[in-house]
């Protein structure tokens, strides 16, 4: 009887464990939507961060407007690190993010890109410049212009150089800006404008030229925390300026705004 009894109280213990097991690990969880430009640097970043703290980070790169229209359908969201200040304000506008969270993280600049093995050089970008005749028959590849920021950011800077009427046909609008950067390093299209970092990232594709700051608004990336973020998202937000972070950051080419 004594063991019938040991037996049973060991099983209702190891029922109640089990039990809790998955709260348990959903507390030590936060999941992070992110700007697909941030992917390789993040990636690292998170690394870092459960490294140090125990707590995984589940990572979802696309656009910044896919990714704030997902939290406004429900997505489980506790951050959201966008490539543009347009949509976290989106975000701030429809109660989608907690209060008092918001911080401007990163920078970044905007650059023309062509297959590293591309015959053309270095040009020099300004008011007027023949951008047309450069893509020839070809493409240019960029981020939808209608809502993802790195093709927000191109159109912005084309019509501020003069040049938006004389390329529009030639836009090849992807779903993302590294799916931008695909489409060149492929070969697909034999011009590109992404972000500097991202092609940082990628040996298939060369840098031929830098878009003037003063033709397209600031390159910022703002971080939150969702409406419904859990507690432990409030330590990754600190995380992401403490020096270690900020190594990494600036190593793939951000400028880091943020301050500890």
């Amino acid at each position: 009887m004594f063991e019938r009894r040991h037996f049973l109280t060991a099983f209702a213990v190891a029922i109640a464990v089990a039990g809790l097991s998955p709260a348990v690990a959903q507390e030590k969880s936060i999941t992070v939507f992110a700007a697909a430009s941030l992917k390789n640097a993040l990636d690292e970043v998170d690394s870092l961060f459960t490294k140090q703290c125990g707590i995984k980070i589940v990572a979802s790169y696309a656009a910044s407007s896919s990714l704030m229209k997902q939290i406004e359908q429900g997505a489980p969201a506790d951050v959201f690190l966008s490539a543009d200040i347009d949509w976290m304000d989106y975000g701030i506008k429809h109660n989608l993010i907690k209060n008092g969270t918001r911080k401007d993280l990163l920078g970044n600049r905007l650059v023309l890109i062509v297959p590293k093995d591309s015959k053309i050089g270095s040009v020099t970008i300004a008011p007027g410049f023949d951008l047309a005749a450069l893509a020839g028959s070809g493409r240019i590849a960029t981020g939808d212009v209608r809502a993802v920021p790195a093709g927000l950011y191109a159109k912005v800077a084309l019509e501020k150089l003069g040049i938006w009427s004389s390329v529009e046909s030639k836009i090849a609008m992807a779903e993302n800006v590294r799916a931008a950067l695909v489409l060149v390093a492929r070969g697909e299209a034999p011009l590109g404008i992404v972000y500097e970092t991202d092609a940082k990232v990628d040996p298939s594709v060369k840098i031929i030229g830098v878009f003037p700051e003063d033709s397209h608004p600031p390159i910022i990336y703002p971080v939150a925390m969702t409406k419904d973020a859990k507690p432990d998202a409030a330590q990754y937000l600190a995380f992401l300026t403490t020096p270690e972070a900020r190594a990494v950051f600036e190593r793939y080419g951000f400028r880091v705004l943020g301050k500890p």
